[in-house]
């Protein structure tokens, strides 16, 4: 399910690099881009980690979010598809498997 949400998310970005700037805040980002999205993506960041030191769970949720919109569009603006970046983490999640298996079988 949250892949899925990810990806609307996604297309829904895209789709607004097509709206009227006055209409859409992701637009206006996307004018930007990279830089803007990249500035905001960074500040994003630091809140997440501010708010897993010193705030409440809710509020560590709600900043992961804003962490995750301002990545997809940070993604956007470079012509990254978020498919990409699943299959990088299915690339990398098989070379841990093996990994784990071949210490698996070493140590035994």
């Amino acid at each position: 399910m949250s892949k899925d949400v990810l990806s609307r998310l996604a297309a829904t970005i895209k789709s607004r690099r097509h709206a009227r700037p006055e209409d859409s805040h992701t637009r206006r980002l996307l004018d930007e881009g990279p830089i803007k999205p990249a500035k905001k993506l960074g500040e994003e960041a630091v809140e997440v980690a501010i708010a897993a030191l010193v705030q409440d769970k809710k509020a560590l949720v709600g900043e992961t979010a804003d962490l995750l919109y301002h990545l997809l569009v940070v993604l956007e603006s470079r012509g990254v598809a978020l498919d990409e970046v699943f299959d990088e983490l299915e690339r990398r999640m098989a070379l841990t498997a093996v990994g784990e298996k071949r210490q698996k079988t070493a140590s035994r």
